[in-house]
């Protein structure tokens, strides 16, 4: 059905509520299978396959820098597509892999009875293939945006709506995992490996259903001549692509440190309830809580991006996150003021990394005002290579420190490992969201005012030296 747009006075499309919500849907599709393995597939491979923590910390720090290094293969692939019809260039590629990505996920929460080496050579190819397919999915759903709309407040909105589907899959996983897993606990309520996958394969299910509505719901608006495009990108390409685009550089640097800090924090709760509260039943309260009340704030994106701009409402929230973890390391370990401090932390983070999705599409479209040359894809990947660092230093903090304290699963923690657990639950994300507001506040030149100087020349046919080839 064609999408009918109203435009602003500086001809810039804009976008249906539908239509804006329709895109959310994509990354509540995503969370189902992203962020499920970044918050249980350590609690699977560690309590479950058994495999010693600090080589899970390895199978992830491995497995990420390969996927990383073949975002840019997805990255070019989706920008030179020939022949994509009507559909567009980005969401069918999107929906087939999103449709691979949830076999896959199910997959990576199965561990066949092999030998400790037998588990560790599985763990690792199977998410190794998982990392790949899900650049085929994320890069596509990523790059949609800058092609729907160059209007700076529907920009806002569906990072809005992108951040809300984020934790939207993160509640109802956050929630709802558990509980299901243990469901089909033994009867002496030991948790086994089938509660595991049958939890995965109802979240992967959820997540194709996202991705669906993403792609009946939204359009490719903004039509981008290809021709100048044609030819297939390498590596020198992305590189060039990376270190040409200054906005772009400081976007991955603040990416490394604010998803590492909501990753490490997503692991590790499912431990801090079981053993620093001692009851994991309140993993799903504390995660409703906290991750409820993100969601609650979250709509107020736009609104704080109008009245104080992308770049001053993402550091204040930084700071708030920091103070808020902060004290949650300092004081002594108590639920109610847990749970309070840690919803405050992640409500600091969740607005910032929902303002994240606006900085991509700017950053794309000022690489091709810099340059004359649009690049969504690989523009994204190399975004995306950010993401896939901060999940391994994510599973790098966590793994390492639950190793180093001395973590066996299934035994009792000593008062070192607690200690671990809590320092990672806190204390590396309110550092982390320190780094993230000094380059954010420093290194970040691309204002509100200047990228719309600059989709305002976009729209007229113009880049940094000149006409646009046509």
């Amino acid at each position: 059905m064609k999408q009918e747009l109203d435009t602003t006075e500086n001809g810039q499309k804009k976008l249906k509520w539908s239509e804006k919500i329709a895109y959310g849907f994509g990354d509540f599709g995503n969370g189902f299978m992203f962020d499920l393995g970044q918050a249980y597939l350590t609690k699977f491979y560690t309590d479950i396959a058994l495999i010693p923590a600090g080589m899970v910390g390895v199978i992830f720090s491995i497995t990420k820098i390969f996927d990383a290094f073949m975002d840019p293969l997805a990255g070019s692939f989706v920008d030179t597509r020939k022949n994509h019809g009507k559909q567009g260039r980005f969401r069918p590629v999107m929906m087939f892999s999103s449709i691979i990505l949830a076999i896959l996920t199910i997959i990576t929460f199965t561990m066949p009875n092999f030998s400790m080496t037998g588990k560790i050579a599985y763990a690792f190819a199977t998410y190794m293939i998982w990392g790949v397919v899900y650049s085929f999915t994320n890069i596509p759903y990523g790059s949609l945006a800058s092609v729907m709309t160059r209007d700076i407040d529907d920009r806002a909105h569906l990072a809005t709506t992108r951040q809300a589907g984020s934790l939207g899959a993160q509640l109802v996983t956050g929630v709802a995992f558990i509980p299901i897993v243990m469901l089909f606990s033994e009867a002496d309520g030991t948790i086994n490996a089938h509660g595991y996958t049958i939890a995965a394969a109802v979240m992967a299910l959820c997540g194709v259903l996202g991705f669906l509505v993403c792609f009946l719901g939204t359009r490719e608006h903004i039509q981008i001549n290809r021709s100048v495009n044609a030819e297939k990108e390498g590596i020198k390409d992305y590189i060039k692509v990376v270190f040409t685009n200054k906005p772009l550089g400081a976007i991955i640097l603040l990416t490394i440190f604010t998803i590492s800090a909501m990753n490490t924090n997503n692991t590790m709760m499912v431990y801090f309830c079981q053993y620093n509260l001692g009851n994991i039943h309140l993993q799903p309260i504390v995660n409703g809580i906290m991750m409820g009340s993100s969601v609650v704030a979250i709509p107020l994106i736009p609104t704080l991006v109008k009245k104080f701009g992308k770049k001053n409402t993402a550091v204040a929230s930084f700071i708030i996150g920091v103070i808020a973890n902060g004290m949650n390391f300092v004081l002594p370990t108590n639920t109610v003021t847990f749970i309070i401090l840690v919803s405050i932390g992640y409500v600091a983070l969740a607005i910032p990394n929902g303002i994240t999705w606006a900085f991509v599409s700017d950053v794309i479209d000022y690489g091709e005002w810099h340059t004359g040359i649009r690049k969504e894809g690989i523009t994204y990947a190399a975004f995306n290579f950010s993401r896939k660092i901060a999940q391994s230093l994510a599973a790098v903090v966590s793994a390492a420190i639950l190793g180093l304290t001395g973590y066996v699963g299934n035994t009792a923690p000593t008062s070192e490992t607690l200690t671990g657990i809590k320092g990672a639950m806190t204390l590396y994300p309110a550092f982390a969201l320190a780094m993230a507001a000094i380059i954010i506040f420093f290194l970040y030149g691309l204002s509100d005012d200047k990228y719309r100087q600059i989709a305002s020349d976009l729209s007229k046919g113009k880049w940094e030296h000149g006409e646009l080839r046509k």
